[in-house]
C-alpha cells in the first residue's frame, strides 16, 4: 500500500522518524462538575498497538473520542507526530476510527462505500480506485466490491469499515470496540484479521475493548483504566504476571486470580482456617494473597495452604476449572487437566506454587 499521505485533503504530514506517534500530556475530562478523565498521561510509539482495557464506565470510550478529536479535552493537551493538536478538530489530526456500528451506506457497494471519503475529499478517480482495491487485497474483500452491504456477513461489514479506514493512509488507527456486535466465531476471527492487519501496515493503533481476552491477544502494550484513571500500563505478560494492585489481578487474565485474605507472621503466611506456609517477601504488611488457578495443584485434604470442597466442576475438553469452597478463604478457582476424577462435594487440599504468589496490602497495592 502507498505509505505517502493524502496530498491536498486537509491531512497534516508526517515528520520523518516521528510519524504515529500519541502523547497524552494531564488530559482530563469534565461534564459540567464530573470528572470522567482524571489527569491522564501517556505515551504511545510510532507502530504500537495499544489496548484501552477496564469496566463499564471507566472511561476508556471516552478517552479516545478525545484522542480522535470527537470530545474537546477540558485540561491537558495532546500530541500527534510531536505537533499539539488539542484543539484541532477530527479532520486535521490524521486519524481515522472505526466504530461499533458498521456505518455503511446501504445503497452504495463495497468499492463505493470504501472510497467515498477520498471522493468526498476531491481525490482523483485513478488514485481512490489505486486505495480501494489496495485496501480490498489486504482484507480478501477483492471478490464483494461491487456487493451491498445487505449482501455481507457482519465480519466482512466489519472488513469494509476497516478498509474505509485505510484507504485514507491515517496516522494512527482507533478502533472503539469494534467486535461487540459479532458473535463468538466471528469476534474470534475477526480478531485474528485485526492481529493480522496491523503486522502487514505496521501502523499505530488503539483499541478499546472491555474484552481482556482482546486485551490480551491484541496488544502490544494494555492501558489499564478505572474510574477515570490509568491503574497500570505494560505488555499482556508484565500486566498478567506482575499486577500492581487486586484491580489488576483480577481484571486480566481468564478465570481472574483468586485473591484471598491472610495474616504474615514469623516469615509465614496462612490463610483462614489454612496451613502455615513460608513468606516470600520482606515487606510484612500483605493481608491478601493472590494465586492464578492454574498455579494450583491439589493434594489429599490436610496438605497445601489450605482445604476446599468443590462446588462446581467446568469441563472444557483439555482443560476443567474446579471451583473450591475454602471457608472463610472464600471461593478459590483451579485450572486442573480436562480428564479430572473430582466431583462436587469432594474434598482436597490445594497446593499453591510459591513462585506464582502475589501478595497485596489492605489497599490493595502489590507488595514488594
Amino acid at each position: 500500500m502507498d505509505g505517502g499521505r493524502l496530498a491536498g485533503l486537509g491531512v497534516p504530514q508526517r515528520k520523518a522518524g516521528i510519524m504515529g506517534a500519541i502523547t497524552l500530556k494531564a488530559v482530563e475530562k469534565w461534564f459540567d462538575d464530573v470528572q470522567v478523565i482524571k489527569g491522564v498521561d501517556l505515551t504511545i510509539s510510532n507502530g504500537e498497538f495499544v489496548v484501552f482495557v477496564g469496566p463499564s464506565g471507566c472511561g476508556k470510550s471516552t478517552l479516545l473520542r478525545m484522542i480522535g478529536g470527537l470530545e474537546d479535552i477540558s485540561r491537558g493537551g495532546i500530541e500527534i507526530d510531536g505537533q499539539d493538536m488539542t484543539d484541532q478538530p477530527p479532520s486535521k489530526r490524521g486519524l481515522s476510527m472505526v466504530f461499533q456500528s458498521y456505518a455503511l451506506y446501504p445503497h452504495m457497494s463495497v468499492r463505493d462505500n470504501m472510497g467515498f471519503s477520498l471522493k468526498t475529499a476531491g481525490a482523483p478517480k485513478a488514485e481512490i480506485a489505486a486505495k480501494v482495491n489496495a485496501a480490498a487485497d489486504t482484507l480478501k474483500l477483492t471478490d464483494y466490491l461491487d456487493r451491498r452491504p445487505k449482501d455481507l456477513s457482519g465480519g466482512q461489514r466489519q472488513r469494509v469499515a476497516i478498509g474505509r479506514s485505510i484507504v485514507r493512509d491515517p496516522t494512527a488507527f482507533l478502533f472503539d470496540e469494534p467486535l461487540s456486535n459479532l458473535d463468538a466465531a466471528l469476534r474470534v476471527e475477526m480478531r485474528h484479521e485485526i492481529s493480522k492487519l496491523h503486522q502487514a501496515l505496521t501502523a499505530t493503533m488503539i483499541y478499546v475493548t472491555h474484552d481482556q481476552v482482546e486485551a490480551m491477544t491484541l496488544a502490544d502494550r494494555i492501558v489499564v483504566l478505572d474510574a477515570g484513571r490509568i491503574i497500570q500500563v505494560g505488555t499482556p505478560r508484565e500486566l498478567y504476571n506482575a499486577p500492581a494492585n487486586t484491580f489488576v489481578a483480577q481484571f486480566i487474565g481468564s478465570p481472574k486470580m483468586n485473591v484471598a485474605p491472610c495474616t504474615v507472621a514469623d516469615r509465614q503466611f496462612t490463610l483462614p482456617k489454612g496451613h502455615p506456609s513460608p513468606y516470600p517477601r520482606t515487606n510484612t504488611t500483605a493481608t491478601q494473597m493472590g494465586i492464578r488457578p492454574e498455579h494450583i495443584t491439589i493434594g489429599q485434604p490436610g496438605t497445601g495452604q489450605c482445604d476446599g470442597r468443590v462446588d462446581v466442576v467446568e469441563y472444557l475438553g483439555a482443560d476443567t476449572f474446579l471451583l473450591f469452597d475454602c471457608a472463610d478463604a472464600g471461593q478459590i478457582s483451579v485450572r486442573v487437566p480436562g480428564e479430572t476424577t473430582l466431583k462436587p462435594g469432594q474434598t482436597a487440599g490445594l497446593h499453591f506454587d510459591p513462585a506464582q504468589s502475589h501478595f497485596f496490602d489492605a489497599n490493595g497495592n502489590a507488595v514488594a
